[in-house]
């Protein structure tokens, strides 16, 4: 379609064109939400009928041994999701902990990336000082649709933490779920909430709903795979320097379908068995499917176009860890090898 030709168009420009983000998705505190999305199975308001128990914050170490078999499976980017309203709703141990988690994955030469709810504008320079690369808080929807899959929160909360995350120099990653029983405009009101922001995303999720029994949403029928190409497509022509990442809902989808929202402009995607609580694609699949289509693994700390300060100037960070590491105070944070990284992607 003319929709998917201009989206193509918009993708050629980049000298990346064939690069794709494989990246992995860990959910360090699962269930006992006290938010009420209603496609979420960590809702502590239906958790009777998911029969998700609520578990602790994780440890450390798993954490961080999850993050090192994720890179040595080919993720650049690890991402770790908590089932909070916010770090305002735990205490200063559990906060410390996370900030900890990123400091070490970070050391691993990974870019990291958090979802954990509504921040402060302290939480989010904690996050930058801890290393943090960028920060999810999707929008779900349009505003007018919005009140319709959430009551516990408002549009203007998720908007306020974008601006925190903007303001503490953090790239933002921020997008939507399409499949929610909205209408073709919603979707097009999500996209242009994204695209007016004051800067666009570094990184534009766009989600196909998984239903999950007990769920609100557990018979709602999932969009095809046209209608998440659509999407995409549209996210690239309005937001043509931003990464879109593929992420939910790949599970039941054809490579040929993948291979179109690809061609839309999708850049990259989250691999692994499991993205928080819901089934994903097989890494294996995956890589037999990057042979298929001729797409490159995008690496590690490639400045991001539409990225803040924390996705952008990697070779200055790592030159900076350089000067820090000649006078043995340790490891760069994660910029090493950024500028031989850059050379390669663009060669």
């Amino acid at each position: 379609s003319l929709l998917l030709l201009q989206a193509l168009n918009a993708l050629l420009v980049s000298p990346t064109v064939l690069q794709v983000q494989r990246c992995t998705l860990l959910s360090i505190k699962t269930g006992g939400c006290p938010e009420n999305c209603s496609y979420c199975s960590q809702s502590s308001h239906w958790s009777d009928e998911t029969g998700l128990k609520a578990e602790k914050l994780m440890d450390l170490e798993p954490v961080y041994e999850a993050a090192l078999r994720a890179k040595e499976s080919g993720s650049t980017r690890f991402c770790m999701g908590a089932a909070w309203r916010g770090p305002s709703q735990v205490g200063p141990r559990q906060w410390d902990r996370v900030l900890e988690m990123v400091r070490r994955i970070r050391g691993l030469g990974m870019e990291v990336c958090t979802t954990l709810g509504m921040l402060t504008p302290e939480q989010a320079r904690e996050l930058r000082e801890a290393g943090l690369t960028a920060y999810n808080h999707n929008l779900d929807t349009s505003p007018e649709y919005y009140g319709k899959i959430t009551t516990t929160r408002k549009y203007e909360d998720r908007l306020s933490t974008l601006a925190a995350v903007r303001d503490a120099g953090i790239s933002v990653c921020a997008g939507g779920i399409i499949g929610l029983g909205e209408e073709d405009q919603d979707r097009v009101g999500l996209l242009l909430q994204l695209a007016t922001l004051p800067e666009h995303p570094e990184s534009v999720p766009i989600n196909r709903l998984v239903a999950v029994k007990g769920t609100p949403l557990q018979d709602q029928e999932a969009p095809s795979g046209l209608d998440l190409v659509r999407c995409i497509a549209t996210a690239r022509i309005v937001m043509p320097r931003t990464v879109v990442r593929l992420s939910a809902g790949r599970l039941d989808l054809s490579s040929a379908e993948q291979a179109l929202a690809f061609m839309a402009g999708a850049n990259s995607i989250f691999d692994g068995d499991k993205l928080l609580t819901t089934p994903n694609n097989d890494r294996n699949e995956d890589s037999k499917m990057f042979d298929l289509l001729g797409l490159r693994s995008r690496p590690a700390f490639l400045n991001y176009p539409s990225g803040n300060d924390s996705s952008r100037d990697f070779e200055a960070a790592a030159a900076a860890g350089a000067s820090s590491h000649s006078h043995g105070s340790g490891c760069c944070g994660g910029g090493c090898g950024s500028k031989q990284q850059q050379q390669q992607a663009t060669a």
